[in-house]
């Protein structure tokens, strides 16, 4: 089986090797593909690993020996699913592997919004609290989330983890999810945006 990555960097910047990739059959890995590239490096290629590189249908329908298509991501809007389902290639992609990483960051942002941490010990840096005739100062309020309410756009492997960190800071939550889930208190779209201070999408691009 012919295999080509078209963006490895992204998986492998160089402290990971492909060594059991290519015990599998001929391999090449590309650290970055450009559209205009695609045909050329791909037109062999039975097997296709992917990251950020798009397979659009024109580019699924002219690669002829394309037998499965995997994408090195959670996401999978960078194929064109209804032009692989059409030739039976099958899509797979990594669901599971930056759940915690994901939710944590989401708190990260959420943090930096309500405390503004990284332009406080900035101007501090700057001598604005050496300077400042008070014990200390802000520009800006500083937000406690215990209390608040998390609207929940999601409830997949991410949006549960989010809920759990939300829970643990003393937030209330609010879930909206196309598949609705008993226990995690369903409610309509309209309804979340209507009543939380906060919202967080955990949803497919499509």
């Amino acid at each position: 089986m012919r295999i080509v990555v078209l963006d490895g960097y992204t998986l492998n910047p160089g402290d990971l090797d492909w060594s059991s990739l290519r015990a599998l059959g001929p391999c090449e890995v590309f650290d970055r593909t450009r559209r205009e590239e695609l045909p050329a490096r791909a037109h062999a290629a039975e097997i296709i690993l992917t990251n950020k590189t798009i397979l659009s249908a024109n580019s699924i329908i002219a690669l002829p020996h394309l037998k499965y298509i995997g994408v090195l991501a959670t996401g999978t809007n960078v194929v064109d699913l209804a032009a692989a389902r059409a030739r039976k290639i099958p899509v797979t992609n990594v669901p599971a592997y930056g759940t915690r990483s994901v939710a944590q960051a989401t708190f990260a942002l959420l943090l930096e919004l309500t405390n503004q941490a990284g332009h406080h010990a900035q101007t501090v840096r700057a001598g604005r609290w050496a300077k400042n005739p008070d014990w200390c100062y802000w520009d800006s309020p500083l937000l406690e989330l215990d209390g608040l309410t998390l609207g929940i756009v999601g409830y997949g492997r991410i949006g549960r983890a989010v809920a759990d960190i939300a829970r643990a800071f003393g937030m209330k939550t609010l879930v909206h999810s196309r598949t609705p889930v008993a226990d995690a208190g369903n409610v309509s779209l309209n309804e979340l945006l209507a009543n939380s201070d906060i919202v967080s999408l955990h949803c497919p691009l499509t």
